[in-house]
């Protein structure tokens, strides 16, 4: 039985059954049943995609709250760097960076720092590669689960290296132990998302065993905190914070990463949609001359996560001042220190990432096929529409329920009235006959 964690949640009691989040889920997740949402936890990648197009606000992400905290002796923040791009212009990274020490962490480790190691890391990689092209990011991992569902073939293409906000925790933790002397489990790394996904890799990893991060807290949860904190103390005298340059916070936005990357030639897509294009297009064979592509499932990269603020456009505009601000600023790690951490390989992924089946027709292969083959004839007979009123994505997927036993061809609209016509016209034939016993054309008495 499946029963992996999911971040992405519906909250029932708002859900109005408006079918508009079925519409737009990439995996067909989710259906409508008696006016309520479902969401499918075998097909769901938690893109996110129905938190952004539910108006009703039905869709939630389960993250961490700041309570969690209190569990750690030592707390580390790790702000993503789309995080940055929640603030006004005049707000520096340095400032964002000092409030964490007065929300509860004891200190905060910039993810875009450790992203700086893993592009130096893939960077070199991709040098001594000499496997099939295109290698692909391994940085988002609601890309990877639609990989891991959809494309499984291409998995082995995708490059084995950890993800920054793994880097990150790990980092910080060590660096941490260093300097407290205390043990592991007394050590909180809380990843400052954008996205429910980060959520799940968290509890459900693809590329580790078990992930260095203990925490996931909303970019929305702790904005606010932050906002007022800066609003009152502003420019405080504190050491040097902000340690990544333009190139690690550049990975907030699409085409980030392969810029700080910097080998070959790179293709960069955002939007789960655009990205389920793509990978069909590399499934074809098609794009081998391409070295490197970076998938983002949100649109505009992370910047354009549902966890986030800001118009992902207002976001990437204050993201790009911010990395204006920072062209001068020199890189923390010497090409030594980054020579020696891809040598000692420590941020190499340990697991390979595997496909994943969901929701089998039938364990019995000749039963499976036969199903297929209903699923065909069904579809055929329905009217192609994919409106959605039947509370599937589509005819196809409405087939296929209708086959699993969990909808009916009446569930369409147009069979329904179709059948409620020829029901009516039944009725009329039959209100036409008049019963013998009251037609003038029974025999008549003799006198």
């Amino acid at each position: 039985m499946y029963n992996q964690f999911h971040a992405v949640r519906l909250d029932y009691e708002k859900c109005k059954g408006c079918t508009n989040c079925i519409k737009r889920c990439p995996m067909e997740a989710i259906r409508v049943h008696d006016g309520k949402a479902q969401i499918t936890q075998e097909r769901c990648i938690d893109c996110g995609e129905c938190i952004r197009v539910c108006q009703n606000h039905a869709k939630i992400a389960l993250t961490d709250t700041m309570e969690r905290l209190s569990t750690y002796k030592y707390r580390i923040a790790l702000p993503a760097p789309a995080f940055f791009g929640q603030f006004k212009n005049n707000e520096n990274i340095e400032d964002i960076l000092n409030s964490f020490f007065h929300l509860g962490f004891d200190d905060v480790f910039e993810v875009a720092l450790a992203a700086e190691v893993v592009a130096s890391i893939v960077h070199k990689y991709l040098t001594a590669y000499k496997g099939e092209k295109p290698v692909f990011s391994s940085a988002c991992p609601a890309v990877l689960r639609l990989m891991q569902i959809k494309f499984p073939e291409l998995l082995g293409q995708v490059v084995p290296i950890l993800t920054p906000m793994e880097v990150a925790a790990r980092m910080a933790k060590e660096e941490a132990q260093k300097r407290t002397g205390l043990s592991q489990k007394d050590i909180g790394a809380f990843f400052i998302s954008p996205c429910p996904a980060k959520v799940t890799e968290t509890k459900n990893p693809i590329s580790t065993k078990q992930s260095a991060v203990d925490g996931v807290i909303g970019a929305n949860l702790i904005y606010k905190d932050i906002v007022k904190y800066l609003a009152k103390n502003h420019h405080e005298t504190s050491p040097r914070l902000n340690k990544a340059t333009s190139s690690g916070i550049g990975w907030g936005y699409i085409t980030g990463e392969s810029k700080s990357i910097g080998y070959g030639t790179s293709l960069a897509v955002s939007g789960i949609h655009n990205v389920i294009s793509l990978l069909e297009e590399v499934e074809r064979g098609e794009l081998k001359d391409v070295d490197f592509m970076e998938l983002q499932a949100c649109t505009g990269g992370c910047v354009g996560g549902p966890l986030n603020i800001q118009n992902l456009f207002v976001g990437r505009v204050r993201l790009r001042h911010l990395i204006e601000k920072q062209t001068n600023q020199t890189s923390f790690y010497t090409d030594k220190e980054l020579s020696d951490i891809y040598e000692k390989g420590t941020f190499k992924s340990t697991e390979l990432i595997q496909p994943r089946t969901i929701m089998m027709l039938d364990d019995d292969v000749s039963r499976a096929l036969e199903k297929m083959e209903r699923i065909d004839q069904i579809t055929n007979n329905l009217p192609g529409l994919d409106c959605g009123a039947c509370g599937s994505p589509s005819c196809r997927a409405l087939a296929e329920d209708i086959v699993r036993e969990l909808a009916l061809e009446t569930d369409c609209v147009i069979k329904l009235r179709e059948k409620v016509k020829m029901l009516a016209e039944e009725i009329l034939d039959l209100a036409r006959i008049i019963p013998p016993s009251m037609s003038d054309t029974s025999p008549k008495k003799e006198k």
